[in-house]
């Protein structure tokens, strides 16, 4: 994630693996997720899936103060 400086940015983009990484998952997963709508994706115009790593780190603040 080094080319990806500031994740406080709105306009970062994450990758599936990126993402995977951070939820310690398989990066299918991260694609299962988007399908079923359970993650918020961007298409490129290559339609590749992209995730606003504002929204990622929401969620994953979230999961861990359920988890308390």
């Amino acid at each position: 994630m080094a080319e990806h400086e500031n994740l406080d940015s709105p306009e970062t983009l994450l990758t599936p693996s990126e993402v995977a990484a951070l939820f310690r998952v398989n990066p299918k997963t991260v694609t299962r997720w988007a399908r079923a709508g359970k993650l918020n994706a961007i298409r490129t115009l290559g339609g590749h899936r992209r995730f606003k790593a504002s929204e990622i780190r929401a969620c994953l603040e979230e999961m861990s103060r359920s988890e308390i």
